[in-house]
């Protein structure tokens, strides 16, 4: 096609060319290139036909025509009908949710909780043992400090540390920390780092705790009175959170001081802990102590029985807690020392009650240890009963990696040495310093799945952040011979079944639950979330009705609650 009859074409120039395609400026005394020069240096030419161009444009509908069309009957009976439709799902909406609020079950009131009632408490009476070093002081404990902070609990008993000059009251200064472990200025910074690491700090103020009688003579303990009261004014206003006071059943007139000394702790402010320690079992002493005053923890050995194993375990748990009644509680398994010291003599171990008009506790009592009590096999099945009744646990250091206590015969008993790693003894003299395998040490534990130590932690962390373990309600199942199990719910949470085999045999748990309410119903199925025992699936669920139970196994299940 020639370029005269190209009337109809459309010419369009690239204004954004490649570099390389810019046309090249002519040197001086050349010529301009030619027209096909300049179309291959960025002129395009292409065909848009007229009639494509008109076909292309669309205006629309003009106001005129819209409101024609919209206000025809058709489409206005549209609308209406729209607009009801909306306005109907809307109400029906507004209904539903009004029936499911009005219908949905009412939520439990959460009960008010203090900082000792919301996991466990560790218990460290002797500094330099916990560290394995003849010389441990309390700058050396506060470098532990993010150890303890692994295990979850809320608080460590320490002491007593104060200075004591064995029976001799003159010599002894309850506002003044014993050289042997540090300075005032020591406990200061462990007070100032516990606090970073949100734990509670419990003094054992026991006064006289090297001698014979841990009040000095009855003839002193109006002095004795006003030293205490001192020492804990003092000790308040270093930041301490409670106080532990042991042998008062040695004391003269001991309700009445005990009220004294509540009354100042309560003072001071309401998340303030006494604790107060009896050797006497006789239940008429017990409520003396405990009607002495309000809010009072009592630790004495109420519950003492023979063998807290097997059959009697269930018996033992649910008549205390039924005596109890709303009563908070707290467990761990204790010795009685005799002579007035805390590692003086040898003595029967015994399970420890606390209680009083508000609280109750079960505690450890200074050179007591699980192991001293419970079977190697049991540990991690008391491990489990502890973290999950209602209530506190309290242990002592060791109890979380099956640390046993060691004496020489017809020797006092010492506090064990805290086994960090192999080569824990050697840095001390006490009885005890045979092999060390690698598996019985902190180090060997630590990050190690099924180990004591993880099983520890884990049960917690479980406790201080579960309802249904935290307040929740208690109810024991039948269950077969050799077994103890019960069901702990808080609401609309997660509830937990409990069973454990006491027993050396294998056995089927036939869980009863005809004794529950219907609000703690047992499902058909539920999650198993760990095992005391290896070999166990964890994380699966289980027929109830079809459980098996190894020797000295404890299982912990989960399951929903039912609407």
């Amino acid at each position: 096609m020639s370029q005269d009859t190209e009337v109809d074409m459309k010419e369009v120039e690239l204004n954004e060319l490649e570099p390389e395609k810019q046309p090249m400026n002519a040197a001086s005394g050349t010529t301009v290139a030619a027209a096909s020069d300049a179309e291959k240096n960025g002129l395009v030419k292409i065909k848009v036909p007229d009639n494509e161009a008109e076909e292309a444009k669309f205006t629309g509908l003009s106001k005129e025509e819209l409101l024609k069309v919209a206000g025809s009957p058709s489409w206005v009976r549209t609308r209406w009908v729209l607009l009801v439709l909306f306005w109907l799902g809307w109400l029906g909406m507004l209904a539903g949710a009004v029936v499911i609020i009005v219908q949905a079950p009412r939520c439990r009131q959460l009960p008010t909780q203090r900082w000792w009632q919301k996991g466990a408490l560790y218990r460290i009476g002797d500094i330099q043992a916990f560290q394995a070093q003849e010389a441990g002081k309390l700058t050396g404990l506060t470098e532990h400090l993010d150890y303890v902070s692994t295990l979850k609990v809320k608080g460590i008993v320490l002491g007593p540390v104060h200075n004591n000059q064995k029976d001799d009251l003159a010599e002894t200064n309850l506002q003044q920390i014993d050289p042997a472990f540090g300075s005032n200025k020591d406990f200061e910074s462990l007070l100032q780092s516990a606090k970073k690491k949100s734990i509670r700090v419990i003094l054992d103020l026991t006064p006289n705790y090297r001698g014979q009688n841990s009040w000095f003579l009855p003839t002193q303990v109006d002095t004795v009175d006003t030293q205490m009261q001192a020492a804990l004014k003092f000790w308040l206003e270093a930041g301490v959170d409670g106080f532990q006071i042991r042998y008062v059943e040695n004391l003269t007139n001991a309700s009445t001081y005990l009220a004294k000394w509540q009354n100042i702790t309560q003072n001071f402010g309401e998340d303030r802990l006494l604790i107060a320690g009896t050797d006497s079992s006789d239940l008429q002493q017990i409520l003396k102590l405990l009607n002495s005053t309000e809010d009072l923890l009592l630790t004495s050995p109420y519950l003492s029985s023979a063998g807290f194993t097997k059959e009697h375990a269930k018996p033992l748990v649910t008549e205390y807690l039924n005596a109890a009644g709303n009563h908070w509680c707290s467990w761990s398994v204790s010795t009685t020392v005799e002579g007035g010291g805390p590692f003086a003599g040898s003595g029967c171990w015994e399970i420890e009650a606390v209680g009083s008009p508000v609280f109750l506790f079960l505690q450890l009592s200074q050179a007591g240890l699980l192991t001293s009590f419970v079977p190697a096999s049991l540990l991690r099945l008391y491990q489990l009963l502890l973290f999950t009744l209602p209530g506190t646990p309290i242990f002592s250091y060791g109890d979380e990696i099956g640390l046993e206590a060691a004496a020489l015969p017809g020797q006092p008993t010492e506090a064990p040495v805290m086994l960090w790693n192999e080569s824990s003894f050697l840095n001390t003299s006490r009885p005890g310093s045979g092999s060390v395998s690698a598996d019985m040490t902190v180090k060997g534990q630590d990050g190690i799945p099924g180990s004591l130590l993880s099983l520890f932690r884990q049960l917690s962390g479980l406790r201080s952040k579960e309802r249904a373990l935290l307040h929740g309600d208690f109810h024991a199942l039948s269950s077969g011979t050799g077994l103890f199990s019960y069901v702990r719910q808080w609401d609309q949470n997660n509830r937990f079944l409990v069973v454990l085999n006491f027993g050396n045999v294998r056995v089927p748990a036939t869980l009863e639950a005809d004794s529950l309410p219907s609000s703690a119903s047992l499902p058909a199925k539920a999650e198993l979330l760990l095992s005391t025992e290896p070999g166990r699936k964890e994380g699966v669920s289980l027929e109830l009705q079809q459980l098996n139970l190894e020797p000295n196994e404890g299982l912990l299940f989960s399951f929903p609650s039912v609407a």
